[in-house]
């Protein structure tokens, strides 16, 4: 199930490095310290739709803005309903000014999807502090992608046989970026991926995304 909030204007400057106020706005709907936050959350959203770059050196959604956020269970995309009637503030002068609610679209049997948020594969390499982050040229991110999905499918229970993810790398305008989350630096990919599988694991990966860290704002899928 997915929700997309329509919001109001900001009335504050919006960072850049807005991406950690929008995970606390949700975690403030959810009202709870809840297991969906994490590599394996089995939730998503998108980034800010509508925004951009202002004079002063900060964004701005002068019309509004538009955020979605989807989830495998419609129990947390019903405490976010609820937690928005409760404090529709989200953050920067931003709030909630309409709540449109999407059912799961039926899907066939590979689908290609646009992502709505750039996708993060991270691996830590024996001997080193930090974690490896992967391109989507490298030769390992489809296994990194069909490996999350599969752990994903297998903590809600369903079945993670014969599913494959895997990046369109004929997209000519493919490319990394670089995304802060508070002090840390993420090279994510901003590049559509292809998904094979039965319709209800295509669907669950509509809901949670792709990728690592979808709970933080990676991996949303359009």
């Amino acid at each position: 199930m997915r929700i997309h909030l329509k919001l109001t204007r900001n009335t504050e400057p919006l960072p850049f490095t807005h991406l950690h106020y929008l995970v606390g706005t949700l975690h403030k709907w959810l009202d709870e310290e809840n297991e969906l936050h994490g590599d394996l959350s089995l939730y998503s959203f998108s980034w800010l739709k509508g925004i951009e770059k202002s004079n002063n050196g900060f964004l701005e959604c002068r019309n509004g803005a538009t955020w979605s956020i989807s989830a495998h269970d419609k129990t947390p995309i019903k405490k976010i309903m609820s937690g928005i009637m409760d404090d529709p503030k989200v953050c920067f002068g931003m709030s909630v000014r309409e709540v449109i609610l999407q059912e799961t679209p039926e899907f066939t049997s590979t689908e290609r999807f646009v992502v709505g948020s750039p996708v993060l594969l991270k691996r830590r390499i024996e001997g080193r502090k930090q974690q490896k982050h992967y391109s989507f040229n490298e030769p390992e991110t489809n296994e990194l992608l069909t490996q999350v999905l599969k752990k994903k499918l297998l903590t809600a229970n369903l079945n993670d046989e014969n599913v494959k993810v895997y990046f369109d790398k004929s997209f000519i305008n493919a490319k990394t970026k670089t995304v802060h989350y508070k002090n840390i630096k993420n090279n994510a990919n901003i590049c559509p991926v292809i998904i094979e599988g039965s319709p209800e694991q295509i669907a669950f990966a509509w809901n949670v995304g792709v990728g690592h860290s979808t709970g933080i704002g990676f991996g949303f899928l359009n």
